[in-house]
């Protein structure tokens, strides 16, 4: 449904995007995490068109963005990471006017404003100015407005931000009530958000892929040689006889610390060990005390995975980040500051090829 080539984008000297590739199937819900600044909101904006790339190639449900740019934009419905509603509008005019927008059929734009209001559940707030509508319904308006014209591809750039938590659950149920009629992607930098909703997973950081899979192939993967820590009441040399006597078990350490007789047991794999511990101390008459498995969350997949690249920022992205700092900006906001005329002439390109 989304294929990205060896997708570039560069802001004078910044290259926020480094030669992405990466794969959207129909249907499925792709999350795009990566920490402030790795290069996700400039990622959306190329799929979505609303910015050219230096180098590479987008197709969106089989049409190149560059080379048939209405076609793949008529395929997008875009959340921004703020909402693009007029307050001063109510719920229903602003989504009738979004249908103008968009092209549908005047025949068909009361059916299609009544069709996402059911969608995203907004019948009772029909009336009322969005001006007075709390943040989560704004973003329910947001996202109605992205469904518009019922396209295939639904692109949410953090649409749980500033949200409290029944906010939250309620468009996570969203999102996944979506991916039944609709390819979604949903970017973040929540690693909870991707996890609770997204079949697939990237994760970027710099603008480079640094891991993709599922959320169970990434925890497999980060769990290889796990770790067991257990306190065995015995002697250092009897509890040493005992573990090298298991197999699977890759490496021993001795902990220091209050108790004695404290292990750190780091194993060849993922498979389950702790059975066969427990029988291998129970018939050496060794009792074991404490026997805790350290298994990996995915924030500890995300921060290992993002952390080498953040140690190698170059000049550039540090006086990003501190303009970051200052103006509370992303860093993508702040690089495509650098070169507003290159921003401004790409658009008067892009409105000249639609």
């Amino acid at each position: 449904m989304i294929e990205a080539i060896g997708l570039v984008k560069e802001y004078g000297n910044h290259v926020a995007v480094d030669h992405l590739n990466f794969t959207v199937e129909k249907g499925q819900i792709l999350g795009f995490l990566g920490p402030n600044g790795a290069g996700k909101s400039t990622t959306m904006n190329m799929l979505t068109g609303y910015i050219s790339a230096t180098e590479g190639t987008i197709i969106v449900n089989g049409y190149d963005m560059l080379e048939e740019p209405e076609l793949a934009k008529k395929s997008i419905g875009y959340l921004p990471e703020q909402p693009p509603v007029y307050p001063d509008m109510t719920v229903t005019e602003y989504l009738q006017f979004v249908t103008e927008l968009k092209k549908v059929p005047r025949k068909e734009r009361e059916n299609e404003v009544n069709r996402v209001i059911a969608v995203t559940q907004l019948e009772g707030m029909r009336g009322r100015l969005i001006q007075h509508l709390s943040k989560g319904y704004r973003q329910r308006v947001g996202i109605a407005q992205a469904l518009v014209g019922n396209p295939e591809v639904i692109i949410l750039d953090e649409p749980t931000v500033g949200l409290d938590p029944k906010q939250i659950i309620e468009i996570r149920e969203l999102m996944k009530s979506l991916a039944k009629e609709h390819t979604v992607v949903l970017s973040s930098h929540i690693m909870q958000e991707i996890s609770a909703v997204c079949d697939h997973i990237l994760i970027i950081s710099h603008g480079k892929l640094v891991l993709s899979g599922t959320p169970e192939e990434l925890q497999r993967q980060a769990n290889q040689g796990e770790n067991l820590e257990l306190e065995v009441l015995g002697t250092k040399e009897q509890v040493m006889e005992v573990l090298q006597s298991v197999d699977g078990i890759s490496d021993i350490e001795e902990l220091a610390g209050d108790r004695e007789n404290s292990y750190a047991v780091r194993l060849k794999s993922t498979e389950d060990i702790r059975k066969t511990l427990f029988f291998a101390f129970a018939k050496a008459e060794l009792p074991i005390v404490k026997l805790v498995r350290n298994t990996k969350t995915l924030e500890d997949i995300f921060l290992e995975a993002t952390a080498e690249n953040q140690a190698d920022l170059t000049e550039d992205e540090e006086v990003l980040a501190v303009e970051t700092q200052e103006t509370g900006e992303s860093s993508d906001e702040a690089a495509e500051k650098m070169s507003g005329d290159e921003r401004e002439q790409e658009q008067k390109e892009e409105a000249g090829k639609c």
